[in-house]
């Protein structure tokens, strides 16, 4: 079932009286439940399609559905995790995720959005920080205060621009686990379009790698991946199939670089 689709999408901007194109003739159906990943080079259009998701943009032209209904603005039914922290600085990490529920479960007790924002914060490993207002935490922190708001929300869809670039190697492991496991948690599998950067993170984490180009502003590629879940990180970048997914990845990255620069 198609939870999410772009059909003929291109975004563009103004400057200087001309205007200036990020996206061009995306087409993309995600189906319900499924973990699909944007990979490409920088400038090629992976955290426009991210925002046109959120709502936060709409498309110059073209559609965007979700559930056959035309996105109309920003909505509690998808949770979004942008790379910069996105945290209000009056607010402490507690009251940070306390507000984004409070939008989600409006009939809730503070009793009750409390202990699910400990639970989540506990998740992601700061217990203790739930007092703490953003400028008294580190980069790494922040992002993950900001990941665990997305989680407690709870939304059918889960919208992530690099959520885990400013976290450590460590935590970085941990969190694609909790994500891996909140994603396939509940009654039914949230639907994930996640943005990374990270050829070994998209191969670990997603069903389908949508690979972008920075010359054509499009989908150059769609890889399925077809690993088994649950995915043991050790044992498969030891096979010659993870081998070989990486390698012709990194190749359709390499290649849409040397396009760009002979343009």
């Amino acid at each position: 079932m198609e939870k999410i689709r772009l059909d003929n999408v291109s975004f563009a901007y103004s400057q200087q009286k001309s205007m200036i194109p990020v996206i061009s003739g995306v087409d993309l159906s995600v189906a319900a439940g499924e973990f699909v990943t944007i990979i490409g080079p920088s400038g090629c259009g992976k955290s426009t399609i991210l925002s046109l998701l959120s709502g936060l943009n709409s498309p110059s032209e073209g559609d965007i559905l979700i559930d056959g209904e035309a996105i109309r603005g920003t909505g509690t039914e998808r949770g979004v995790v942008f790379q910069h922290y996105s945290l209000f600085p009056w607010m402490s990490a507690r009251k940070n995720i306390i507000f984004g529920l409070r939008q989600l479960k409006p009939r809730r007790s503070h009793k009750e959005l409390a202990e699910i924002t400990d639970r989540y914060l506990s998740l992601v490993g700061l217990d203790d920080v739930g007092d703490k207002y953003p400028n008294q935490l580190s980069g790494g922190m922040q992002q993950r205060v900001a990941i665990a708001r997305a989680f407690a929300m709870d939304s059918d869809i889960l919208l992530m621009d690099e959520p885990f670039s400013a976290v450590d190697a460590k935590n970085k492991m941990g969190l694609q686990g909790l994500l891996l496991d909140l994603w396939n948690s509940g009654p039914r599998k949230k639907t994930v379009v996640f943005i990374t950067h990270d050829v070994d993170e998209a191969i670990l984490l997603s069903d389908r790698i949508v690979v972008m180009s920075a010359c054509t502003k499009g989908i150059k590629e769609i890889i399925r991946v077809n690993f088994n879940r649950p995915r043991n990180r050790s044992a498969l970048i030891k096979t010659p199939e993870y081998a070989a997914m990486r390698h012709m990845l990194i190749n359709l990255l390499f290649d849409d670089l040397i396009e760009e620069v002979a343009v």
